[in-house]
């Protein structure tokens, strides 16, 4: 399984960006799908996470501003975020788990990863 991010860049405060991931392999429709962040001197943060069952899970301080999306079909997984704030400043990651029973939102649990897209914020 391999993963692709795209869709970063520089926005301003207010702004917003769509980020995407595709996903190659055949092991997608078996995964959870979601998306973390690693803002500079900081741990890497979840997100949010599209389960392979369809349900939905968000960082609760984020989902208002936040919306992840999944296409089994397309294997893509993408965010869209609205309002942005200069933290979301970060490198956002998209990543996959396989065969999960129960939702989990710790980096160590997902077995695959993208290489990470900038999201610059400027105030």
């Amino acid at each position: 399984v391999q993963l692709q991010a795209s869709g970063g860049g520089l926005v301003q405060a207010g702004g917003s960006l769509r980020l995407f991931c595709e996903v190659s392999g055949r092991t997608f429709s078996s995964s959870d799908a979601g998306w973390f962040r690693q803002a500079p001197g900081k741990g890497r943060e979840f997100v949010a996470v599209a389960r392979r069952t369809g349900d939905i899970y968000y960082e609760d301080s984020l989902k208002a501003r936040f919306t992840i999306s999944r296409d089994n079909a397309k294997q893509t997984v993408d965010l869209l975020i609205n309002n942005l704030k200069p933290e979301d400043t970060a490198v956002y990651y998209c990543a996959a788990s396989q065969w999960r029973l129960r939702l989990s939102t710790r980096p160590g649990d997902y077995d695959y990863w993208g290489q990470g897209t900038l999201v610059t914020v400027s105030s």
